[in-house]
Protein backbone atom coordinates (compact mmCIF):
# COMPACT_ATOMS: atom_id res chain seq x y z
CA UNK A 1 0.00 0.00 0.00
CA UNK A 2 1.17 3.40 -0.78
CA UNK A 3 1.61 6.00 1.75
CA UNK A 4 0.08 9.72 2.22
CA UNK A 5 2.61 12.76 1.37
CA UNK A 6 3.66 13.27 5.00
CA UNK A 7 2.35 17.06 5.25
CA UNK A 8 4.09 19.94 6.90
CA UNK A 9 2.87 22.16 9.82
CA UNK A 10 3.22 25.95 10.37
CA UNK A 11 3.52 26.70 14.42
CA UNK A 12 1.27 28.88 16.22
CA UNK A 13 2.65 32.12 18.07
CA UNK A 14 4.04 30.92 20.94
CA UNK A 15 2.25 29.83 24.20
CA UNK A 16 3.32 32.40 26.38
CA UNK A 17 1.45 34.95 23.93
CA UNK A 18 -1.38 33.76 24.97
CA UNK A 19 -0.86 33.75 28.70
CA UNK A 20 1.40 36.62 29.09
CA UNK A 21 0.21 39.68 30.91
CA UNK A 22 3.09 41.76 29.74
CA UNK A 23 2.33 40.67 26.11
CA UNK A 24 -1.20 41.31 26.54
CA UNK A 25 -0.36 45.15 26.51
CA UNK A 26 1.66 45.15 23.87
CA UNK A 27 -1.08 44.13 21.90
CA UNK A 28 -3.22 46.58 23.85
CA UNK A 29 -0.88 49.47 22.84
CA UNK A 30 -0.20 48.18 19.09
CA UNK A 31 -3.92 46.67 18.30
CA UNK A 32 -6.78 47.57 20.01
CA UNK A 33 -5.91 51.17 20.93
CA UNK A 34 -4.19 51.75 17.69
CA UNK A 35 -6.61 50.38 15.05
CA UNK A 36 -10.59 50.41 14.66
CA UNK A 37 -11.97 48.87 17.35
CA UNK A 38 -15.65 47.53 16.42
CA UNK A 39 -17.92 48.69 19.79
CA UNK A 40 -21.37 47.80 18.34
CA UNK A 41 -24.09 48.73 17.04
CA UNK A 42 -24.90 52.41 15.98
CA UNK A 43 -28.38 51.52 17.49
CA UNK A 44 -29.10 53.54 20.24
CA UNK A 45 -26.81 56.25 19.31
CA UNK A 46 -29.10 58.00 16.50
CA UNK A 47 -30.93 60.53 17.85
CA UNK A 48 -29.86 64.05 19.72
CA UNK A 49 -27.95 63.48 22.93
CA UNK A 50 -28.01 59.57 23.17
CA UNK A 51 -24.63 58.28 24.33
CA UNK A 52 -22.57 55.21 25.06
CA UNK A 53 -19.71 55.59 27.52
CA UNK A 54 -17.78 52.03 26.75
CA UNK A 55 -14.33 50.67 28.26
CA UNK A 56 -11.72 49.73 25.47
CA UNK A 57 -9.45 47.51 27.43
CA UNK A 58 -8.88 50.48 30.21
CA UNK A 59 -9.71 53.59 28.20
CA UNK A 60 -12.86 54.75 28.75
CA UNK A 61 -14.86 56.38 25.64
CA UNK A 62 -18.05 58.37 25.37
CA UNK A 63 -19.99 57.81 21.90
CA UNK A 64 -22.53 61.07 21.88
CA UNK A 65 -24.65 61.71 18.78
CA UNK A 66 -24.86 65.79 18.68
CA UNK A 67 -27.08 68.29 17.80
CA UNK A 68 -26.78 67.39 13.97
CA UNK A 69 -26.62 63.86 14.46
CA UNK A 70 -23.24 63.26 14.04
CA UNK A 71 -21.36 60.91 16.00
CA UNK A 72 -18.53 62.07 18.16
CA UNK A 73 -15.62 60.41 20.39
CA UNK A 74 -14.59 61.61 23.11
CA UNK A 75 -12.61 60.11 26.19
CA UNK A 76 -14.76 59.86 28.97
CA UNK A 77 -12.66 62.46 30.81
CA UNK A 78 -13.43 66.63 31.65
CA UNK A 79 -10.81 68.87 31.14
CA UNK A 80 -11.05 70.35 34.14
CA UNK A 81 -9.95 67.66 36.90
CA UNK A 82 -10.13 64.69 35.07
CA UNK A 83 -13.71 63.05 36.30
CA UNK A 84 -15.51 60.56 34.13
CA UNK A 85 -17.90 62.57 32.63
CA UNK A 86 -19.79 59.56 32.47
CA UNK A 87 -19.27 57.37 35.52
CA UNK A 88 -17.91 53.84 34.76
CA UNK A 89 -19.28 50.97 36.04
CA UNK A 90 -16.36 48.21 35.64
CA UNK A 91 -16.13 47.00 32.41
CA UNK A 92 -19.46 47.44 31.17
CA UNK A 93 -21.40 50.09 28.94
CA UNK A 94 -23.17 52.85 29.89
CA UNK A 95 -26.34 54.08 27.86
CA UNK A 96 -28.52 56.65 27.81
CA UNK A 97 -29.72 60.21 27.18
CA UNK A 98 -28.07 63.54 27.56
CA UNK A 99 -31.07 66.38 27.98
CA UNK A 100 -28.92 69.48 26.85
CA UNK A 101 -25.23 69.34 26.91
CA UNK A 102 -22.42 67.43 28.91
CA UNK A 103 -22.17 68.14 32.28
CA UNK A 104 -19.52 66.86 34.72
CA UNK A 105 -20.45 65.77 37.71
CA UNK A 106 -17.54 66.74 39.67
CA UNK A 107 -17.37 70.68 39.34
CA UNK A 108 -20.18 71.18 36.35
CA UNK A 109 -18.19 71.80 33.70
CA UNK A 110 -20.62 71.95 30.43
CA UNK A 111 -19.44 70.95 27.20
CA UNK A 112 -21.77 71.50 24.15
CA UNK A 113 -22.57 67.95 22.19
CA UNK A 114 -19.36 67.91 19.66
CA UNK A 115 -17.37 68.52 22.49
CA UNK A 116 -16.40 72.27 22.94
CA UNK A 117 -16.38 73.72 26.67
CA UNK A 118 -19.36 75.61 26.95
CA UNK A 119 -19.42 76.54 30.71
CA UNK A 120 -17.38 77.03 33.74
CA UNK A 121 -19.26 77.85 36.64
CA UNK A 122 -17.62 81.08 38.80
CA UNK A 123 -14.85 80.69 36.73
CA UNK A 124 -14.16 82.82 33.50
CA UNK A 125 -11.41 81.42 31.22
CA UNK A 126 -10.31 81.26 27.94
CA UNK A 127 -12.33 78.39 26.18
CA UNK A 128 -11.03 77.79 23.06
CA UNK A 129 -8.65 74.94 23.98
CA UNK A 130 -10.06 73.36 26.30
CA UNK A 131 -12.72 70.77 24.78
CA UNK A 132 -12.95 67.38 25.01
CA UNK A 133 -10.46 64.84 23.98
CA UNK A 134 -11.84 63.28 21.07
CA UNK A 135 -10.88 59.82 19.37
CA UNK A 136 -11.77 58.73 15.85
CA UNK A 137 -15.13 57.14 14.54
CA UNK A 138 -16.38 55.86 11.91
CA UNK A 139 -19.43 53.94 10.66
CA UNK A 140 -20.00 50.84 8.40
CA UNK A 141 -22.94 48.49 7.76
CA UNK A 142 -24.44 50.29 11.05
CA UNK A 143 -21.48 49.29 13.16
CA UNK A 144 -19.70 51.96 15.36
CA UNK A 145 -16.06 51.69 15.18
CA UNK A 146 -13.14 53.96 17.12
CA UNK A 147 -9.59 54.38 17.15
CA UNK A 148 -8.14 55.04 21.03
CA UNK A 149 -4.58 56.66 19.33
CA UNK A 150 -5.44 59.17 15.66
CA UNK A 151 -4.21 57.37 13.02
CA UNK A 152 -4.00 57.46 9.41
CA UNK A 153 -5.57 53.92 7.87
CA UNK A 154 -9.15 54.84 6.83
CA UNK A 155 -11.97 52.04 7.99
CA UNK A 156 -12.51 51.90 4.44
CA UNK A 157 -9.12 50.65 4.11
CA UNK A 158 -9.21 48.23 7.34
CA UNK A 159 -12.28 46.80 6.68
CA UNK A 160 -10.90 45.46 2.59
CA UNK A 161 -13.31 43.34 0.57
CA UNK A 162 -15.47 43.08 3.21
CA UNK A 163 -18.60 45.24 1.99
CA UNK A 164 -18.31 44.57 -1.11
CA UNK A 165 -18.66 40.65 -0.60
CA UNK A 166 -21.65 41.00 1.73
CA UNK A 167 -23.27 44.30 0.09
CA UNK A 168 -26.68 42.16 -0.64
CA UNK A 169 -27.15 42.07 3.22
CA UNK A 170 -28.64 44.81 4.55
CA UNK A 171 -26.64 45.50 7.61
CA UNK A 172 -27.54 48.99 7.66
CA UNK A 173 -31.11 48.71 8.34
CA UNK A 174 -30.58 45.50 10.68
CA UNK A 175 -31.71 45.56 14.31
CA UNK A 176 -31.40 43.63 17.24
CA UNK A 177 -33.48 41.22 17.54
CA UNK A 178 -32.40 39.45 20.72
CA UNK A 179 -28.45 39.89 22.28
CA UNK A 180 -26.72 37.34 24.68
CA UNK A 181 -23.70 38.20 26.72
CA UNK A 182 -20.91 35.79 27.32
CA UNK A 183 -17.62 35.48 28.88
CA UNK A 184 -15.07 33.45 27.54
CA UNK A 185 -12.35 31.92 29.70
CA UNK A 186 -9.65 32.23 27.00
CA UNK A 187 -7.43 34.51 25.28
CA UNK A 188 -8.97 36.68 21.97
CA UNK A 189 -7.05 34.79 19.73
CA UNK A 190 -7.43 31.18 20.58
CA UNK A 191 -11.25 32.88 19.57
CA UNK A 192 -10.42 33.87 16.36
CA UNK A 193 -8.41 31.12 15.24
CA UNK A 194 -11.43 28.92 16.36
CA UNK A 195 -14.03 30.88 14.50
CA UNK A 196 -11.41 31.00 11.28
CA UNK A 197 -11.65 27.17 10.74
CA UNK A 198 -13.95 24.10 10.67
CA UNK A 199 -11.20 21.71 11.38
CA UNK A 200 -13.18 21.08 14.76
CA UNK A 201 -16.68 21.11 13.79
CA UNK A 202 -16.82 17.22 12.98
CA UNK A 203 -15.77 16.82 16.65
CA UNK A 204 -17.46 19.95 18.31
CA UNK A 205 -20.64 20.83 16.51
CA UNK A 206 -22.87 18.01 15.68
CA UNK A 207 -26.34 19.83 15.42
CA UNK A 208 -23.88 22.60 12.66
CA UNK A 209 -23.27 19.45 10.98
CA UNK A 210 -26.19 18.30 10.43
CA UNK A 211 -27.57 21.84 9.02
CA UNK A 212 -24.11 22.01 6.95
CA UNK A 213 -22.33 18.36 6.13
CA UNK A 214 -19.71 20.09 4.21
CA UNK A 215 -18.34 21.05 7.83
CA UNK A 216 -17.72 17.73 8.04
CA UNK A 217 -16.40 17.10 4.99
CA UNK A 218 -12.04 16.13 4.65
CA UNK A 219 -11.65 17.87 7.97
CA UNK A 220 -13.59 21.24 6.62
CA UNK A 221 -11.01 21.89 3.38
CA UNK A 222 -12.22 23.43 0.44
CA UNK A 223 -14.51 25.60 1.88
CA UNK A 224 -15.73 28.61 -0.16
CA UNK A 225 -16.30 31.37 2.10
CA UNK A 226 -16.74 33.66 -1.24
CA UNK A 227 -19.74 31.94 -2.30
CA UNK A 228 -20.63 30.65 0.76
CA UNK A 229 -21.02 27.86 2.14
CA UNK A 230 -23.93 24.91 0.99
CA UNK A 231 -26.00 23.76 3.10
CA UNK A 232 -28.26 20.53 3.30
CA UNK A 233 -30.71 20.17 0.79
CA UNK A 234 -33.90 21.91 1.92
CA UNK A 235 -32.29 23.98 4.01
CA UNK A 236 -31.71 28.00 4.33
CA UNK A 237 -30.56 29.08 7.55
CA UNK A 238 -28.86 28.89 10.85
CA UNK A 239 -31.79 27.17 13.07
CA UNK A 240 -32.03 23.49 14.38
CA UNK A 241 -33.94 22.63 11.62
CA UNK A 242 -32.30 24.80 9.14
CA UNK A 243 -35.37 26.84 8.17
CA UNK A 244 -37.40 29.59 9.40
CA UNK A 245 -40.58 31.72 8.54
CA UNK A 246 -39.01 35.10 7.93
CA UNK A 247 -38.45 35.92 4.22
CA UNK A 248 -35.11 36.47 2.66
CA UNK A 249 -33.08 39.60 2.23
CA UNK A 250 -34.58 41.12 -0.75
CA UNK A 251 -31.52 41.72 -2.30
CA UNK A 252 -29.45 38.45 -2.04
CA UNK A 253 -28.47 36.46 -5.04
CA UNK A 254 -29.94 32.81 -5.42
CA UNK A 255 -26.35 31.52 -3.87
CA UNK A 256 -26.71 33.89 -0.54
CA UNK A 257 -30.57 32.75 -0.28
CA UNK A 258 -29.56 28.74 0.34
CA UNK A 259 -26.10 29.43 1.77
CA UNK A 260 -23.80 30.50 4.92
CA UNK A 261 -21.26 33.34 4.79
CA UNK A 262 -18.81 34.15 7.86
CA UNK A 263 -16.33 37.12 7.68
CA UNK A 264 -13.92 38.53 10.35
CA UNK A 265 -12.91 41.88 10.42
CA UNK A 266 -9.38 42.49 12.70
CA UNK A 267 -9.72 42.79 15.51
CA UNK A 268 -12.82 42.03 17.13
CA UNK A 269 -15.64 41.67 14.58
CA UNK A 270 -17.17 38.35 13.50
CA UNK A 271 -20.28 37.89 11.37
CA UNK A 272 -22.11 34.95 10.18
CA UNK A 273 -25.05 35.59 7.70
CA UNK A 274 -27.57 34.01 6.78
CA UNK A 275 -30.53 34.70 4.61
CA UNK A 276 -32.61 35.89 7.43
CA UNK A 277 -30.36 36.81 9.96
CA UNK A 278 -26.94 37.75 10.75
CA UNK A 279 -25.17 36.51 14.20
CA UNK A 280 -23.14 39.44 15.03
CA UNK A 281 -20.03 39.25 17.15
CA UNK A 282 -18.00 41.86 19.03
CA UNK A 283 -15.30 40.62 20.83
CA UNK A 284 -13.80 43.07 24.12
CA UNK A 285 -10.39 41.16 25.01
CA UNK A 286 -10.09 41.71 28.84
CA UNK A 287 -6.87 40.12 30.24
CA UNK A 288 -4.86 37.20 28.68
CA UNK A 289 -7.13 35.02 29.90
CA UNK A 290 -10.70 35.96 29.29
CA UNK A 291 -12.55 37.60 26.77
CA UNK A 292 -16.07 39.26 26.64
CA UNK A 293 -18.44 38.33 23.70
CA UNK A 294 -21.66 40.60 22.52
CA UNK A 295 -23.62 38.25 20.51
CA UNK A 296 -26.14 40.39 18.49
CA UNK A 297 -28.58 38.72 16.58
CA UNK A 298 -30.06 41.26 13.42
CA UNK A 299 -33.00 41.15 11.52
CA UNK A 300 -35.09 43.00 9.08
CA UNK A 301 -37.25 45.73 10.88
CA UNK A 302 -39.67 44.26 8.69
CA UNK A 303 -39.74 40.97 9.72
CA UNK A 304 -39.54 42.10 13.29
CA UNK A 305 -42.97 43.81 12.90
CA UNK A 306 -44.66 40.94 11.78
CA UNK A 307 -47.19 39.59 14.81
CA UNK A 308 -45.45 36.30 14.76
CA UNK A 309 -41.95 37.37 14.80
CA UNK A 310 -39.86 35.32 17.28
CA UNK A 311 -36.10 34.77 17.30
CA UNK A 312 -35.98 32.00 19.41
CA UNK A 313 -35.45 29.39 16.60
CA UNK A 314 -32.10 30.83 15.76
CA UNK A 315 -30.75 32.07 19.21
CA UNK A 316 -31.11 28.77 20.51
CA UNK A 317 -29.17 27.43 17.68
CA UNK A 318 -26.49 29.98 18.06
CA UNK A 319 -26.50 29.58 21.71
CA UNK A 320 -25.65 26.09 21.32
CA UNK A 321 -23.08 26.40 18.93
CA UNK A 322 -21.53 29.28 20.75
CA UNK A 323 -20.99 27.56 23.90
CA UNK A 324 -19.33 24.45 22.22
CA UNK A 325 -17.13 26.87 21.30
CA UNK A 326 -16.42 28.91 24.22
CA UNK A 327 -16.42 25.29 26.12
CA UNK A 328 -13.09 24.17 23.56
CA UNK A 329 -11.45 27.70 23.65
CA UNK A 330 -11.36 27.45 27.44
CA UNK A 331 -10.16 24.09 27.22
CA UNK A 332 -7.59 25.09 25.16
CA UNK A 333 -6.60 28.23 27.08
CA UNK A 334 -5.84 25.79 30.07
CA UNK A 335 -3.87 23.27 28.15
CA UNK A 336 -2.04 25.66 27.19
CA UNK A 337 -1.05 26.79 30.42
CA UNK A 338 1.12 23.47 30.86
CA UNK A 339 4.69 23.41 31.68
CA UNK A 340 5.02 21.08 28.62
CA UNK A 341 3.42 23.51 26.11
CA UNK A 342 5.33 25.43 24.06
CA UNK A 343 3.55 26.18 20.38
CA UNK A 344 0.88 24.56 18.34
CA UNK A 345 0.41 23.79 15.12
CA UNK A 346 -1.79 24.68 12.15
CA UNK A 347 -3.10 21.95 10.03
CA UNK A 348 -3.57 22.60 6.47
CA UNK A 349 -7.06 23.32 6.42
CA UNK A 350 -6.41 26.08 8.73
CA UNK A 351 -4.55 28.60 6.65
CA UNK A 352 -6.58 30.91 7.73
CA UNK A 353 -6.08 30.69 11.20
CA UNK A 354 -2.35 32.27 10.18
CA UNK A 355 -3.94 35.23 9.45
CA UNK A 356 -4.06 35.85 13.37
CA UNK A 357 -0.36 34.82 13.60
CA UNK A 358 0.67 37.11 10.68
CA UNK A 359 -1.61 39.97 11.62
CA UNK A 360 -0.18 40.25 15.25
CA UNK A 361 3.26 39.82 14.17
CA UNK A 362 2.83 42.53 11.26
CA UNK A 363 1.16 44.78 14.21
CA UNK A 364 3.86 44.50 16.74
CA UNK A 365 6.43 44.85 14.53
CA UNK A 366 5.11 48.00 13.21
CA UNK A 367 4.87 49.59 17.04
Amino acid sequence: MGSSKIQQLEKTLPGSQYLDADHFRLERDAIFHREWFCVGRREGLDRKGHYRAVNVLGESLLLVCDEDGTLRGFNNVCRHRGAELVRADGEAEQCGSFKAGIRCPYHSWNYHLSGELHSTPHINIDKTDKGLHQVDVDTWGGYVFVRVIAGKQSLADMLGGIPARVIRYPLQQLRVGHRIDYTVAANWKVILENYNECYHCAGVHPELCKVVPAFRQGGGTGLDWDRGIEQREGTNTFTLTGTSNRAPFAELNDDERVRHKGELAYPNLMLSLSMDHVASFTLWPRTPGRTDIICEFLFHPEEMARSDFDASDAVEFWDLVNRQDWDICASVQRGMGSRVFEAGYYGPMEDLSLDIRNYVRSKLQRR
